[in-house]
């Protein structure tokens, strides 16, 4: 398997890119929480709320293994927090290629548009929120990653072209 892994903070680009790639490439695109939604016929903010974060972190950690355990050569967007487990980061990069989608706060917040399905965002204060997030997680984020992308002020084709170049070089 040669998976391509995108991981990156809500916003940053890793559906729409995704999507992008795989069907450029004629693979498989897919996106770890709307595989946990179709399984659990819940919502990733109702997970969240009634059982909370642990519990949806390891019913991404299920679907992170199940991934593996197809074998065929896909891309992947992760939730957000993805890489707050050590053993996703090993499986994620045993498996193929982390890139990491960045961004500054005040552009993830202007791309996410639901904050309603935002766990972590609810409460308001979009980009103040995704600024701490941001600084908690970028160590862990760099250390996943194979390569890392920018994508503030850039388009998706040039973001989608970026990665593919990286990941065929990979």
């Amino acid at each position: 398997m040669q998976a391509l892994w995108l991981v990156g903070m809500m916003g940053s680009g890793k559906t729409t890119v995704g999507e992008l790639i795989a069907r450029r490439l004629g693979l498989d695109f897919v996106d770890t929480d709307s595989l946990i939604e179709t399984e659990t016929h819940r919502s990733v903010a109702s997970i969240w709320e009634t059982e909370g974060e642990e519990a949806f972190r390891h019913f991404e950690a299920e679907q992170i293994d199940r991934l593996i355990e197809r074998g065929q050569d896909c891309v992947i967007a992760t939730g957000g927090g993805a890489v707050l487990r050590p053993e996703n980061i090993a499986v994620m990069r045993g498996s193929g290629t982390v890139v990491w989608l960045t961004a500054e706060p005040g552009e993830l917040a202007a791309r996410v548009d639901d904050s309603e399905s935002r766990p972590l965002l609810w409460g308001g204060q979009s980009e103040e929120r995704l600024a701490e997030l941001l600084t908690e997680r970028e160590a862990i984020y760099a250390e996943a990653a194979h390569h890392t992308v920018e994508t503030s002020s850039k388009g998706t084709e040039e973001i989608a072209r970026e990665v593919m170049m990286l990941w065929n070089g990979s």
